[in-house]
């Protein structure tokens, strides 16, 4: 099956240098760095190496409290900092700058990994969420490289898709040091599919914590907004926006503001054409020269400040939910004591979600209907909103100490590992 796999992978690899293309017409960041793709990652030099590799920019979010960690207990040990899209990479670039060193992963085709294994020389891969890549953990596996599946989820969705291609996926998770699941649901599924050596650790993005400017950052989005009630839109995608922006006359808003923040920032410019082609008053976060005073809508198009607006926010949808997205990630909310609303879909964060409205700073809703009647009630009530927001930051609390939990399994696992002359 894995070599059925790898020829796949090698009938891809034109395309994918195509897709690549095409992406850089918008954003040329996606053919910068194109050789680490092939293998060409940054050689390793006298210190060893800890690989944590992060697709995108929500798993890289969730490793900042695991990186930091890994800096503060392995000063000797340099960190590789891995990704598939620019955007995770300039993520990783902001939050950590030169502590540590960036690469894209190579495409899981067998010559590419070894490539990339060779020069890279990780005594240790720790891998953000649900990302499996059978060569490159057979890779390890032969050369005695660990590799640790970190923050795993696996909703049922996905472990029936992964059940179609079982043969593929069971030595693949067969072969891993060790998982460490988010939760006894996800360790359940991961079992079923071959997984060994799973531990529950918790969710590590309860121990994120906001960016040190992000008090300064929402005084400054409190001046704009001039103390006005602001319903927020957080993390929306593609549709999402549009279902807000028309349903906008009747949320009762009409001294206030709704905010938002789209999910990918590529997706910028079309939402703010999108609010302009409504003949809406708008004004948006990357403009020199913003005019607040009567607008409707403010679109937040920078990156890196999600945490101001959910400080800022009297009320806050969660984005990814209202249509089949598998919604985005609602911890933030509750870190910030900000009272949030989430659509039916949020099978990406079915567990926090539903300890999330369990707990009270959370609640559900069906519809854009059901959206516009939420934010109308919980306009007129600031003492409900004030409970949901006190109940946001007790969960929050309660679910932090995942990243002790699985900086104790890398321990262990760093404890074991072969000489570093391993792949000399």
């Amino acid at each position: 099956m894995r070599l059925l796999y790898s020829a796949a992978w090698l009938f891809a690899l034109p395309f994918l240098f195509l897709y690549l293309v095409w992406r850089a017409l918008r954003q040329p960041d996606y053919l910068r760095h194109w050789r680490e793709r092939l293998g060409w990652g940054p050689r390793r030099g006298a210190r060893p190496r800890i690989l944590v590799h992060a697709v995108s920019v929500g798993e890289t979010r969730a490793a900042e409290p695991l990186v930091k960690a890994l800096l503060a207990r392995y000063p000797d040990h340099e960190i590789l900092l891995s990704h598939i899209t620019p955007t995770g990479r300039a993520t990783g670039r902001e939050l950590f700058a030169e502590r540590v060193t960036q690469t894209y992963l190579a495409y899981d085709f067998p010559p590419l990994v070894r490539l990339f294994l060779a020069r890279t020389q990780p005594s240790l891969c720790v891998v953000m969420e649900t990302e499996i890549w059978p060569n490159l953990f057979e890779a390890c596996a032969r050369l005695g490289i660990p590799v640790l599946l970190v923050n795993a989820r696996l909703s049922e969705k996905s472990a029936r898709g992964y059940g179609r291609i079982a043969r593929l996926v069971r030595p693949a998770l067969s072969s891993l040091y060790a998982i460490a699941a988010q939760t006894a649901d996800d360790e359940a599924r991961l079992a079923a599919l071959g997984g060994a050596h799973i531990e529950v650790t918790g969710n590590v993005k309860f121990d994120v914590t906001p960016p040190e400017d992000t008090v300064k950052k929402a005084e400054v989005l409190r001046r704009l907004f001039a103390g006005r009630f602001v319903f927020l839109a957080a993390s929306t995608r593609d549709g999402e926006e549009a279902l807000l922006l028309d349903a906008l006359e009747r949320f009762g808003l009409e001294d206030g503001l709704l905010v938002i923040v789209p999910r990918h920032p590529q997706r910028f410019e079309e939402v703010a054409r999108m609010i302009g082609q409504r003949g809406l008053p708008w004004a948006r976060r990357g403009a020199p020269d913003m005019a607040t005073e009567h607008i409707r809508v403010f679109l937040g198009d920078s990156m890196g400040e999600l945490a101001a607006y959910y400080a800022t926010a009297d009320l806050a949808y969660v984005g990814g939910s209202l249509l089949p997205f598998g919604g985005q990630n609602l911890i933030e909310a509750a870190a910030a004591g900000c009272p949030a609303l989430i659509g039916p879909h949020t099978w990406n964060f079915l567990d926090a979600a539903d300890q999330a409205v369990a707990a009270g700073c959370a609640r559900r809703v069906h519809d854009v209907d059901d959206l516009v009647a939420a934010v109308a009630e919980l306009r007129r009530s600031p003492e409900r909103r004030a409970a949901m927001a006190a109940a946001g930051l007790c969960f929050s609390a309660d679910n932090r100490g995942a990243t002790r939990r699985v900086m104790a399994l890398i321990e262990a696992a760093l404890d074991g590992a072969i000489p570093e002359n391993r792949l000399d």
